[in-house]
């Protein structure tokens, strides 16, 4: 195997610092294990932020993701975890992460956790017609 799971998560500077722009990664192959039974969990992940100075390479992400796939995690904490990790790794103007697990029990799951930079404000909403 040409690659191992890594919760190392290495970044490249932003190519265009001064201007906020929004980048989306959808994960649809996250998994961890239940910490009650250690069944498997799935979801997708869908990653959205407004980098800084610092943007997440694309393949140490798919490495950090692996590296869940043998962890029991309740969906909360490792929605949250991952959120905090990846904010460490970019420190981003404004990072959303939101995880939709499959069903467990008849239930879904969505965790929605943000991070906004305390010195960074939004700019105001544009609508089109």
């Amino acid at each position: 195997m040409s690659s191992q799971p890594s919760r190392d998560l290495e970044v490249f500077p932003n190519p265009q610092p001064k201007r906020d722009y929004t980048i989306r990664i959808r994960v649809p192959e996250f998994t961890c294990l239940c910490p009650k039974t250690g069944q498997p969990d799935f979801a997708t992940l869908l990653l959205e932020y407004i980098p800084d100075r610092r943007c997440v390479e694309l393949k140490s992400l798919k490495l950090y993701v692996w590296s869940y796939r043998d962890e029991g995690a309740f969906h909360e904490a490792v929605t949250n975890e991952i959120l905090q990790d990846l904010v460490t790794a970019t420190e981003p103007r404004y990072m959303r992460l939101t995880a939709e697990f499959n069903v467990r029990g008849g239930i879904y799951t969505t965790v929605v956790a943000d991070h906004r930079a305390p010195d960074w404000q939004p700019p105001a909403k544009v609508s089109l017609p």
